[in-house]
């Protein structure tokens, strides 16, 4: 099947509910990456800039700094971001799938050879190609050559007027904004061959107030931008489907393309199709794109700042109600479209598919609208700045994100569809035009910690060090979102060109490594037979590892 943007989400078992999954994905996996790449001195700092906020983009990270700004100032950040995406999929002793272990996933053996088991299996590897983006005056997504992601220059402004206790500011940034694709053969295309996740935060309108000589206060609303695009194939290895395999390779075989009534009131017309189901076919793709034009948030600071050498900071980031809409379009394969219809063209198929609320026939395709009503986060920082010399600087940070809240996801079909039937069966509380994504993520706290050495009168050296814990639970993991407890690195240098300029650089790290034994995820590798939403690698021992490098470059002025 294939879904396109905005379209139903259906398989043949379960698939309706395994295109939802790989859509909730994506917010996922973007939002796990808070705060990267907004600001290129907090970048060095590993983000614990609370109580030391980096200049007009406290917008972000403490709008209360914006009180300590004077004048009109002009921010200008370049950013540079590479990653990488690789799993192995490997096949544990005793590896089968209802008495099958031919996956081409992991099986070198040549395709089709009449053999339903692997003599020599080899370790599946997926990787990432290169970048792509959803552009949304196309409505599409463009794939970028292979290699780094360059933005900029990223503007922001502020301006206190003379004799004011106020500094009004805005700017234009990234909290959210990753995008992939994958080789046509690549085996992670069950968990996205092309996606795009985009939060664009195009005004953000804040303002400071130096209410004592030590206090400040902040607040600013982000007005935004909201994209989900997801491209996926799908495929179900489970007992339902390594049943199907075994009725049509033995018991239906004799009978292939014939249809009689004996036939028919005994075997429910499973026989009726001349390609039959089975655990490692590609069952369908799918193809949605959804996304709000406005999208508002707010955050609210305070930074207290006694004397020049310590100073505390805390910063509220609300969450944002996000209601994105969009098209879809599901493309069955042609074993799946002959099995629905097979089955529902004989008497005793077509009551059981009644019974089940399942449609007795489906096309080639099903398109319809899709909308996902979804809270992004809420954000809670604090942090302390020390400095215990004149010449060094410690910043520490805590960090809460408040992932709990993230219990399911739920999306609305304007329309009842065969894969809405289907998924509902295997996802309580969803209904023909509804459906419920089960996540149970759970809340995090971490530190995030930052250095400064000011080498001379101009020139600053930079380092953080932030160890990120995980929103996922263990059974959840999967390659969609291969950020899970992540260890994030940087280094930087601020050099004062004069009185009213200041250039920032800045490199950083965050790597996340993952090892999912076989049948320990009910969102990768599970074999259970109720599991069968979403288990593309049902059996499989899974490794993910994620690797996101970031250069970055910020001017500021006074203007």
């Amino acid at each position: 099947m294939t879904i396109k943007t905005g379209r139903t989400v259906v398989r043949k078992v379960g698939g309706g509910v395994a295109a939802l999954s790989l859509l909730l994905a994506g917010p996922s996996a973007a939002q796990l990456a808070t705060n990267l790449a907004v600001d290129v001195r907090a970048m060095s700092m590993a983000h614990a800039v609370t109580a030391d906020p980096p200049g007009i983009m406290a917008i972000h990270f403490n709008p209360a700094g914006l009180g300590k700004l004077r004048g009109r100032r002009m921010d200008l950040q370049f950013v540079g971001v590479d990653f990488g995406i690789n799993s192995e999929f490997t096949a544990p002793p005793d590896y089968n799938v209802f008495g099958f272990s031919d996956d081409p996933v992991v099986c070198a053996d040549a395709p089709d050879n009449g053999a339903d088991f692997c003599r020599e299996f080899r370790t599946g590897k997926s990787t990432v190609e290169g970048v792509s983006l959803y552009i949304p005056i196309l409505n599409d997504g463009v794939d970028l050559p292979p290699g780094p992601l360059l933005a900029g220059p990223i503007p922001s402004f502020s301006i206190r007027p003379p004799g004011s206790k106020f500094t009004f500011a805005t700017a234009t940034y990234l909290p959210m904004a990753a995008g992939l694709y994958r080789a046509d053969d690549d085996p992670g295309n069950f968990m996205g061959r092309r996606m795009a996740l985009e939060r664009i935060t195009y005004l953000s309108p804040s303002v400071g107030f130096q209410a004592t000589d030590t206090l400040y206060l902040g607040a600013s609303v982000g007005l935004s931008y909201q994209a989900v695009m997801l491209e996926t194939d799908f495929r179900a290895p489970n007992e339902l489907t390594g049943f199907a395999r075994i009725l049509d390779e033995s018991v239906c075989a004799p009978f292939k393309g014939e249809s009689n009534i004996a036939l028919d009131l005994i075997l429910f017309g499973i026989c009726r199709p001349e390609e039959g189901l089975g655990p490692f076919k590609n069952l369908a793709s799918l193809d949605v794109a959804m996304d709000q034009r406005l999208s508002p948030s707010y955050n609210l600071g305070v930074l207290w700042e006694p004397n020049d050498r310590f100073a505390w900071g805390a910063v509220w980031h609300s969450e944002a109600k996000v209601s994105m809409t969009g098209d879809f379009t599901v493309n069955y394969s042609n074993a799946t479209e002959q099995t629905i219809n097979g089955i529902g063209g004989s008497a005793t198929g077509a009551i059981a598919l009644a019974v089940l609320g399942i449609p007795s026939s489906v096309g080639s395709s099903e398109t319809g609208l899709i909308s996902m009503d979804l809270t992004m986060p809420a954000h809670f920082q604090t942090g302390i700045k020390i400095r215990p010399t004149e010449r060094w600087q410690f910043n520490v940070d805590a960090v809460w994100v408040d992932y709990d809240q993230w219990d399911a996801f739920n999306f609305k079909f304007n329309k009842a569809t065969a894969v809405t039937a289907l998924a509902r069966l295997f996802s309580p509380g969803s209904t023909p035009t509804r459906l419920r994504f089960p996540l149970e993520f759970q809340s995090t706290w971490n530190l995030a910690f930052g250095v400064q050495y000011d080498l001379t009168g101009r020139l600053q050296l930079r380092g953080g060090y932030e160890p990120r814990a995980s929103a996922i639970p263990t059974d959840r993991r999967n390659p969609m979102v291969p950020i899970n407890e992540a260890r994030y690195y940087s280094l930087g240098l601020g050099y004062k060109w004069d009185k009213d300029t200041d250039i920032d650089l800045a490199i950083a790290t965050m790597r996340s490594r993952d090892n999912i034994p076989a049948n320990t995820s009910t969102l990768g590798n599970s074999e259970g037979i109720d599991n069968v939403v979403y288990n593309p690698y049902a059996g499989l021992d899974i490794k993910t590892e994620t690797t996101i490098n970031m250069v970055g470059l910020a001017f500021r002025t006074a203007f």
